[in-house]
């Protein structure tokens, strides 16, 4: 491809998604401004990464594809051209090597993001990235140029092609707070409701306390307590019990298995006004089994004790029988064995958006083509978290944006060749 020495183009976002952009673009010779609001670039990308960059997952592309739920067929493509190889490639090339944890999710060495994204960085910069931070993109000028707010003043830009990863609507203090959304839609784009996603959701009030969440003892005791090896399942939602670990919070649940089915109870909830999660306690054990051990005689034992000797319930979910379950439940064997084996909690909300790790919603894919540019706008595309997509952690969320981000660069270089 040729493209004209005064050819610009505008990136807006400094995150994954823009890096990969500019990235792509620079393999074709095409140097790009990248724009940020924040001080510095990729925020939210080394704040997720401070307990353990995941940068994807090392299980076959079918069970990977099957993540994104809902947006499967638009994200597919992206990933089929970028998969999860290809990325632990792409990464080893910067100079950071990556291993295989125990639950399949790939880490590079060392497991912190800042090592990466300063290698990244730098080859960036080589390649001639000119990177603008403190400017906040806020729409157009009546003739078309980007407008930005920066620490001289409003400053005017004008691009043969711009790109939009600005991210979703979580995480506002690292840049990503859904100002994007009214500008675009004063455009004419459609725009699905951003929400939380991988969040935490608040509890009913068990039993008969009107207010929600726990009790005071139980969230003066347990709250940040974690939930080792259960089994969890959203009623109404066809899916087997899915095992994994949870979190007690100040007024309900999260952790990476609630993650992984925050789509389902989203749905519920907008469906219902509630939500009913299932907790298996003992996933190790059947049903009969549990009825067994239950049943047994415990002569002069506490139940806690029985309980511990018979079915491993200790902690923190022997204390959320005796939150959620009423005195007559605990003191019939069967009713208690079915509890065990799937504890219904009520979900009544999500936590705030601000508090999720990423957000659901976003930019529709019916109003994009397939190089991800706006039909509506020709010479703007949009990548990343601002697109109509979610999935669970895990390394599922880097990998598609890095992979959006990739596909939005080789459509901007198309659509300058061919103008």
């Amino acid at each position: 491809m040729h493209f004209p020495a005064s050819c610009r183009v505008a990136i807006i976002g400094g995150g994954p998604a823009g890096l990969m952009a500019a990235e792509t673009l620079a393999r074709q010779g095409i140097q790009a401004d990248l724009f940020d609001a924040m001080p510095s670039l990729g925020r939210k990308f080394l704040l997720a990464g401070r307990g353990g960059l995941n940068i994807t997952h090392a299980e076959d592309f079918e069970a990977f594809a099957s993540r994104y739920g809902a947006r499967r067929e638009r994200i597919e493509p992206l990933l089929r051209a970028f998969p999860p190889q290809a990325l632990r490639a792409w990464v080893e090339a910067l100079g950071v090597s990556t291993f295989v944890g125990s639950s399949g999710r790939v880490f590079p060495a060392g497991m912190k993001a800042a090592p990466l994204l300063r290698a990244w960085l730098t080859r960036l910069r080589e390649a001639g990235l000119r990177i603008h931070v403190r400017h906040r993109w806020t729409g157009w000028t009546a003739d078309g140029a980007l407008r930005f707010v920066s620490p001289e003043g409003e400053r005017h830009v004008r691009a043969d092609a711009t790109l939009l990863a600005l991210g979703g609507g979580s995480w506002a203090r690292l840049g990503s707070d859904g100002a994007w959304v009214p500008v675009l839609a004063g455009r004419g784009v459609n725009i699905a409701p951003l929400e939380p996603a991988n969040c935490g959701f608040v509890v009913a009030s068990p039993r008969t306390r009107p207010d929600a969440g726990w009790s005071a003892h139980f969230r003066e005791r347990f709250a940040g307590e974690p939930l080792k090896s259960i089994a969890l399942a959203v009623d109404g939602v066809e899916a087997p019990m899915r095992p994994g670990e949870a979190m007690i919070s100040d007024d309900g649940i999260e952790g990476s298995l609630v993650y992984a089915l925050s789509a389902s109870i989203r749905e519920r909830l907008k469906t219902n006004g509630r939500a009913i999660l299932r907790l298996d306690l003992a996933p190790g054990r059947s049903l009969e089994r549990v009825r067994a051990e239950v049943a047994h005689p415990r002569g002069a034992r506490s139940l806690a004790s029985h309980l511990q000797s018979r079915v491993g319930i200790t902690g923190v979910r022997m204390a959320l029988l005796r939150e959620c379950l009423s005195a007559a439940e605990l003191a019939d064997p069967a009713c208690l064995a079915e509890r065990i084996k799937a504890l219904p909690l009520e979900l009544v909300a999500a936590r705030p958006l601000d508090e999720a790790i990423s957000s659901a919603g976003g930019v529709c894919f019916e109003d994009l083509d397939e190089a991800l540019m706006l039909k509506s706008l020709p010479g703007v595309f949009c990548s990343g978290e601002m697109l109509d997509w979610d999935a669970p952690t895990g390394g599922y969320l880097l990998t598609a944006c890095l992979a959006a981000g990739r596909r939005a660069g080789e459509g901007i270089a198309a659509w300058l060749a061919g103008r």
